[in-house]
């Protein structure tokens, strides 16, 4: 008998498959804590633990890759994508202090190519265990007629947890305090449309080859780097780490302003380094400046961290040694001064003020 849904588009028998081919990687993130396994209804993960913390706080994050999709459909390469996510996702939770617990994950696609459903989940899974978080569950839709057959998109959310009295932020900046920039490894998820953009104006396909990227595609698709664990290993070493922030969509200033409390300022000097060749070659390909994407893209910074003044240079160190190029970029004062020309708090939050000053080193 004839399967009306498989008719209508929806292949039921290639989700089951698609299931099984990643069920190996994402149980590869399990420990002791989760239950149930993979393919339950929920996923469970046993939060006992807490009881002794003083007073646990849960700290929780959802976000996607946005249209960096794009490129992996149009290379048909898919193993980083994943990877994308989990930088997104968890490293906004560990931002506040938190250790991530669990993700889940959604990917909504037009027509469910096992195997790439597959090597998307794997990255997801290869990256939550990096950053020993569990990958406890997910879905994949399949959405014929809204989704086009090699179309899909990717999304995830994340628990994590952290005494209250440990939660990092403005809170706890005081003048005087160092501002500490962690490398990117590039692009990582933000500003592609800007990127699509640039392309397409320059003819350029992601298949090309140029001079200056080498494989298009394959450069732009340089995966995020992930701060999680060298994160977690300095907040465990220092207690001079003030507030973190994540450098995503709205760039170095607007992220570094949401940590910093009001009536503070900071202004971040870009002769402290040479961003990336990417950011550089994408900015000549359409003739503007490095300075007028600064809002767009991370520029080379993918995390900044404001820590007390006299535990800096350890700090670095630290990061340094976990494989993290290190930098202080900035100071923090409360020092009164004319803010004309800085971002003051960004995405609702009332916080400090921030400007980039100087030029970028060669």
């Amino acid at each position: 008998m004839a399967n009306p849904y498989a008719e209508a588009g929806v292949d039921t028998a290639a989700g089951d498959h698609a299931v099984e081919l990643m069920k190996a990687a994402v149980a590869a993130t399990h420990g002791p804590n989760v239950f149930g396994g993979v393919g339950g209804f929920a996923g469970m993960f046993d939060v006992s633990f807490l009881k002794d913390y003083q007073r646990p706080v849960l700290a929780t994050s959802t976000d996607g890759v946005g249209t960096k999709v794009a490129i992996a459909q149009a290379i048909d390469k898919h193993d980083t994508i994943g990877q994308d996510l989990v930088g997104m996702v968890v490293d906004d939770i560990v931002v506040t202090g938190a250790k991530p617990l669990f993700m889940t994950d959604y990917i909504a696609c037009g027509k469910v190519v096992p195997e790439r459903i597959a090597s998307i989940v794997a990255g997801i899974a290869n990256a939550c265990a990096a950053t020993g978080t569990a990958l406890v569950g997910g879905e994949t839709a399949e959405h014929p007629g809204l989704l086009g057959p090699d179309d899909y998109d990717v999304a995830g959310a994340a628990v994590g947890a952290v005494e209250a009295d440990a939660i990092l932020g403005p809170q706890r900046v005081r003048s005087g305090d160092v501002v500490l920039a962690l490398a990117s490894s590039g692009l990582h998820s933000n500003g592609f449309s800007l990127v699509r953009a640039i392309l397409a104006k320059r003819g350029l396909k992601y298949t090309d080859v140029s001079d200056e990227l080498g494989p298009v595609g394959e450069a732009l698709l340089e995966p995020t780097r992930l701060y999680t664990t060298p994160v977690l290993d300095a907040i465990g070493q220092h207690a001079g780490i003030r507030a973190l922030s994540h450098v995503t969509g709205g760039g170095i200033a607007q992220n570094l302003a949401r940590v910093l409390p009001r009536g503070s300022w900071a202004e971040v000097d870009r002769s402290t380094w040479s961003p990336s060749p990417v950011f550089r070659v994408l900015s000549d390909w359409n003739g503007m400046s490095l300075e007028s994407t600064e809002g767009t893209w991370n520029l080379g910074i993918g995390f900044l961290a404001v820590v007390d003044a006299a535990e800096a240079d350890a700090v670095a160190e630290t990061f340094t040694a976990g494989g993290i190029d290190t930098w202080r970029v900035a100071e923090v004062s409360t020092d009164a001064r004319d803010l004309d020309g800085f971002e003051q708090g960004a995405k609702g939050v009332d916080g400090g003020a921030v400007r980039l000053v100087g030029s970028y080193r060669d």
